[in-house]
């Protein structure tokens, strides 16, 4: 086994909602290692070493002790995880890596576009720069079929209203006409991503999800914004 992999036990799970799951993997004694906001690690199972998948982190470079990710139900390893994972499990984990990472500088307007499980690396972004009180403006742009797919929305409308620098904005594409529904839907537009901007140039674009809805942000930022790829990370998962 290289000596960069660790044996990390399931400390908590989470339900976040019926086909999406929070693990928290503790640290094992004496562990340590320098990881960014944003990256990712790869597990698996003791019994299954040869299949491994990646995972952005939902937790932040703050939050020592542990890591978090945040996993749909999705192929044989999502699966297995929200369906069996439970306290006490373990897995083992490489070490994060990655650069989808937040620029995280006074005058910058971080616009994170987002679709299903896609979000979870944007909550580490919101947490780091709520928890430093940075001043950051960060715009989550949330893609969901309807309310009931919403990942964070507790977590997501609290950091609101601790960082005034923060924003949560969610679009639904499959509600019924009948639904009460009072925000926003539809896809995610150029008109709609304009509305968030105050100065283009201090704006840097993330997208992360499936990948429709990253080839999507891409032609829209790149095309219709008319934006350097320089403003632009991509981050795509299936």
């Amino acid at each position: 086994m290289p000596k960069n992999v660790v044996e990390m036990e399931i400390d908590e799970v989470t339900m976040e909602l019926p086909d999406t799951k929070t693990l928290r993997l503790k640290w094992p004694e004496g562990y340590e290692t320098d990881f960014k906001t944003g990256q990712f690690i790869t597990v698996y199972w003791p019994d299954t070493p040869k299949y491994k998948r990646a995972y952005s982190l939902s937790s932040c470079a703050l939050d020592t002790g542990f890591f978090e990710v945040t996993i749909k139900r999705d192929g044989k390893m999502g699966t297995r995880i929200v369906d069996w994972a439970e306290k006490g499990n373990k897995l083992f984990v490489i070490p994060p890596v990655g650069r989808f990472l937040p620029v995280l500088e006074p005058e910058k307007h971080l616009v994170c576009i987002a679709g299903g499980s896609g979000v979870t690396p944007f909550r580490g972004f919101a947490r780091e720069a709520t928890l430093r009180k940075l001043e950051t403006k960060i715009t989550i742009l949330y893609s969901v079929r309807t309310t009931e797919d919403i990942i964070f929305n507790d977590e997501f409308r609290e950091l609101e209203q601790k960082n005034p620098h923060f924003k949560f904005n969610v679009t639904c594409t499959r509600l019924s006409d009948s639904d009460p529904w009072p925000g926003r839907r539809g896809r995610i537009g150029a008109d709609w991503v304009k509305e968030q901007i105050s100065n283009i140039n201090d704006t840097i674009f993330y997208a992360c999800g499936p990948n429709a809805l990253v080839d999507n942000a891409e032609r829209l930022v790149l095309e219709e914004l008319q934006c350097p790829k320089e403003q632009l990370k991509l981050e795509k998962w299936g």
